[in-house]
Formats: C-alpha cells, sequence, structure tokens
C-alpha cells in the first residue's frame, strides 16, 4: 500500500508508544511506576459527574451544533472574561472533542504547504504532526534551560521570514513547566503584528501554576483579530478521557475552524458538553484548588529528590505537572537513560527528545501520580544511577 507523502515525517506521541511498553512489563510481573503519561491522576470533580449522569438520563444523547452549545460557549466566554478581564464573545468560541483537534483544525485552516510556522522545542509533538499533515515547514525555536525554559523573543523574531504565517506558544508549558510572563506575551503580539503574522497560544494548562497566575495573550488587545488560544477541560478538570477542548479564536477563523469540525467529527457529545458547564461552579473551583495544592507537594518532592541525585539537576516548575530535569552528566543519551530506567529500574519515562531535538540531554517526568509513587520512582531512579557503570550510564 501506498501511504501518503503527507504522512512520511508525522511523528506521534512518544507518552503512548512508552506507556504501552510499561503496561506490557506490568503483564509480565513487573512493577512500574509510571511518570510518562501527561494525566491528572484524580477523579473529575463530583459536580461535573453528576450533571453528565443527570444530563445522560435527561435524553442529552443526540447531535449538538458543530461550533459547540450556546450555553457552553457562553459560559467559557464569561469564565475566560472574569479570570482575564478580556471581553471575549461566545461568538468567538468553538468547542470540539478534544483542544488537540482544535490544534489541528486551526493549523489546517491557516497554513498552506511552503508556509514555515514557528514553534518552541522542545514542545508538545502534536504541533509539528500537524504542520506537516498541513504541508507546512516547522521552525524550531529553542527554549533553554538557562531561560528557564522561556521563549526568548530574540530568537523567536530572527526565525521570522516572508514565509512566516504561524508562531506556536505554550504557557505554562509541557514539557518544562516553563511560564511566559506578561512581557514575553506583548513582545511575540507585537512581532505578530509588525510581520503580519497569527498566534496560536495554548493555553491548556493555565489552571495548574504554583506561583503568580500566568498571563494570557487574552489580555493583549492588539493581538485579538490575529489571536487562536486554545484551552480545554482535561487538565484543570480531569477530564481527559471526557475529550473536550474549547478555542477562542479570529471572527474571520471561526467559520473554518467550525467546518472542519463539521466535516470531520460532526460536533461533539452533547450531555459531556452540558455537564462541563458545572466547572465553573464554586465547588469545582474548591476541587481544582485542592488538586492543584497536591501537585505543589508533588512538585516539591519530585524535584528536591532529583536534584539529590548525583549527575542530575532539575528546576523547579512554574506551571504544568511536569519536570525536566537534566541528565547531560550521566553521559548516556536521553533514550539510553529513559530505556534503562524503565526497562531496569521500573521508572516510565520519556526522553527529552519525544519533544524535538533541543530536548537531549533530558527526560521529562510527569508528577501526576501519587505522593508515595513519586518517592518511590525518585529512590529507584537514585539506585539505577548508581548502579551504572562508569562510561555506560544508562545502557
Amino acid at each position: 500500500m501506498r501511504i501518503a507523502e503527507r504522512m512520511r515525517d508525522v511523528v506521534g506521541e512518544a507518552a503512548f508508544a512508552v506507556l504501552a511498553r510499561a503496561n506490557e512489563l506490568e503483564r509480565q510481573g513487573r512493577s512500574i511506576v509510571h511518570l510518562e503519561i501527561g494525566e491528572p491522576d484524580f477523579d473529575t470533580p463530583e459536580p461535573i459527574v453528576e450533571a453528565a449522569v443527570r444530563e445522560l438520563r435527561g435524553g442529552a444523547t443526540h447531535y449538538s451544533p458543530s461550533a459547540g452549545i450556546p450555553e457552553l460557549r457562553t459560559a467559557i466566554a464569561a469564565e475566560l472574561g472574569r479570570t482575564f478581564g478580556a471581553d471575549v464573545h461566545p461568538d468567538r468560541v468553538v468547542v470540539a472533542p478534544g483542544a488537540k483537534l482544535l490544534l489541528f483544525s486551526s493549523i489546517l485552516a491557516l497554513v498552506d504547504p511552503g508556509d514555515e510556522v514557528l514553534i518552541p522545542d522542545p514542545a508538545f509533538p502534536a504541533y509539528e504532526a500537524a504542520i506537516r499533515i498541513a504541508g507546512g515547514t516547522p521552525v524550531p525555536v529553542p527554549l533553554a534551560e538557562s531561560n528557564e525554559f522561556r521563549l526568548n523573543v530574540a530568537d523567536l523574531e530572527a526565525r521570522i521570514t516572508p514565509k512566516t504565517r504561524l508562531a506556536i506558544i505554550n504557557s505554562p508549558e509541557n514539557p518544562t513547566g516553563g511560564v511566559l510572563t506578561l512581557g514575553d506575551l506583548q513582545a511575540v503580539a507585537d512581532l505578530a503584528v509588525e510581520n503580519d503574522f497569527y498566534v496560536l497560544s495554548d493555553e491548556i494548562y493555565s489552571e495548574i501554576y504554583y506561583d503568580e497566575r500566568p498571563a494570557s495573550m487574552l489580555q493583549i488587545p492588539e493581538i485579538q483579530d490575529r489571536l487562536i488560544l486554545v484551552h480545554g477541560f482535561s487538565k484543570t478538570y480531569a477530564m481527559t478521557g471526557w475529550r473536550l477542548g474549547f478555542a477562542v479564536l479570529p471572527g474571520q477563523l471561526v467559520d473554518a475552524v467550525v467546518l472542519m469540525i463539521n466535516t470531520s467529527v460532526s460536533c461533539t457529545s452533547t450531555f459531556t458538553q452540558k455537564a462541563a458547564t458545572a466547572a465553573f461552579s464554586a465547588e469545582t473551583r474548591s476541587a481544582v484548588e485542592r488538586m492543584v495544592s497536591e501537585f505543589r507537594r508533588r512538585r516539591d518532592t519530585i524535584v528536591d529528590g532529583l536534584n539529590s541525585i548525583p549527575g542530575v539537576r532539575c528546576l523547579r516548575p512554574k506551571g504544568a505537572f511536569y519536570v525536566f530535569p537534566n541528565v547531560q552528566e550521566l553521559g548516556a543519551t536521553s533514550e539510553e537513560i529513559a530505556v534503562g530506567l524503565l526497562e531496569e529500574a521500573g521508572v516510565s519515562a520519556l526522553p527529552g527528545t519525544a519533544f524535538g531535538k533541543n530536548g537531549a540531554g533530558y527526560l521529562r517526568f510527569s508528577f501526576a501520580n501519587s505522593l508515595s509513587n513519586i518517592e518511590e520512582a525518585v529512590e529507584r531512579i537514585r539506585n539505577h544511577v548508581a548502579a551504572l557503570p562508569v562510561g555506560k550510564p544508562g545502557l
């Protein structure tokens, strides 16, 4: 069979491949600590679950509008306005079965073959996949540990060409936990206006932060007519399996993205959308605050633990639920170390190169696991590193 050329350089998410191998080892009787997958281990808050059951029993099981039900679009616009002081009209809000579909739909609606798209490196791999499927050219912009994995706007500016159609930013960031400042966002917005390109701001982790609330592109009025803000319910509300995302789009892009949804998946499930309106209740917000408080404890435990292991150093992330430790002093590749940890120590992690070439020398651990499992993982990592043969670590 001849596979379409557009799929040749598309790479899937390594997390699912590593998870499959970890599950296989578990079936063989091995003990595995799962730190590979980016999924909260908490249950969806009860008000949302109760609303879903109620809506199912009430018959909310039929097609919905491709753009999303009006009450959820209105509730999302109101919540974003309350949070960021932004004037978001519900007509600019589009709901889909997962934020990833909105990433793909927006990129397919904007990017033609030959167009260039600026992306952070390391970054969520779906960005590059969508760009390549659209026929565009991803242009990596390196994120440096020395800059707390914040985007250096000068590096972004240096890569702008007449072919630049779009820049993608992510804050808080997967895989590093880096957070951009309002000044960073303003600088990106200024470049977009000056050079006539769009900005896709992935803010899926915006409610999972440990210091000040992360800034949002919604706070910059002059970028709104060229801003694609992608968000969703998966991370904040522990709803990964519900598949529910949303985007705030420029008016001229709404119809194109809705058309993509209409012709691909038709719509988002009705009962899921109706249940999601309960996400903005006071009771649900309290549940999210408790979850983030626990994530903070886990973050501090894994960062302190990793930093106590010779040859490993780890920044304390300001958002999301990932750490991105530097393991270059161990003397092996990220891939070798990740394989060694899984196969020999029973700790499932991802090599930094799963997120781009600039991830070489790093690993990504998700701390969306119990505190006891994280403590166990740190000890397994410590023992594994201590037992590595000199000159052949990770093998």
